[in-house]
């Protein structure tokens, strides 16, 4: 499995991390949103940079033109609710994708044992596709494998997976490395070392969904 993390190198990417983490910053939905936004687009753009590509003649006022353009067909499938914000980076890049839509929550059985429920898929096939899994916060790895396993069990198996975070923890990459197939690759734009009692990943930025669209 490939890991590429973009908090290894300096880029515009850390300015958006940090007013997603900055608590005062957080107030403004809006801005939180965009730049979970922002975040999508980036990574769309670096994934774009994997695909394959085929050329096509393309006409213009004045002539023909050679041009080169994507070729894989791509599904976006985002976790819901906190993923939505997510998701509307990589489609406004993958504007011709496919779109996947899966909920996953954890039911608590005490203060620090859950157990991950899935209740709604809406997805299309997926064999032979690209799939961009995505979830701002990769917090244990088991909701997302939970998720991927859902899609591929219902829908089928695509050629590769991207698995996109904007915060991961240290134990969901190894869970992820561990549990996913040998043609995933992993895209974070932070990483850190620590989940508390109850799953959730320190210092992070606290709940993705709630800050994004409102506590439940």
């Amino acid at each position: 499995m490939k890991i590429i993390n973009f908090s290894e190198h300096n880029s515009i990417i850390n300015q958006f991390m940090s007013e997603l983490r900055d608590k005062a910053i957080q107030q403004d939905r809006m801005r939180f949103r965009r730049n979970l936004e922002r975040i999508g687009e980036i990574m769309a753009y670096e994934i774009s940079r994997t695909l394959n590509y085929t050329t096509q003649p393309i006409t213009t006022p004045l002539g023909i033109k050679e041009m080169s353009i994507p070729a894989d067909p791509i599904v976006l499938a985002t976790i819901l609710r906190a993923g939505l914000g997510f998701h509307q980076g990589f489609l406004s890049y993958f504007d011709h994708a496919e779109n996947a839509f899966i909920s996953a929550y954890r039911q608590y059985s005490n203060e620090t044992d859950f157990d991950i429920h899935v209740e709604y898929i809406a997805s299309p096939s997926l064999d032979g596709k690209v799939m961009i899994l995505a979830d701002p916060m990769l917090a244990t790895g088991k909701s997302m494998e939970l998720c991927y396993k859902a899609l591929c069990n219902s829908k089928g198996t695509p050629a590769i997976t991207h698995v996109a975070a904007v915060i991961a923890s240290r134990q969901a990459i190894d869970y992820v490395e561990n549990n996913f197939p040998e043609n995933t690759v992993l895209w974070v734009a932070g990483v850190d070392d620590t989940l508390n009692a109850h799953g959730y990943i320190i210092p992070g930025l606290g709940d993705a969904g709630d800050l994004a669209y409102g506590e439940k």
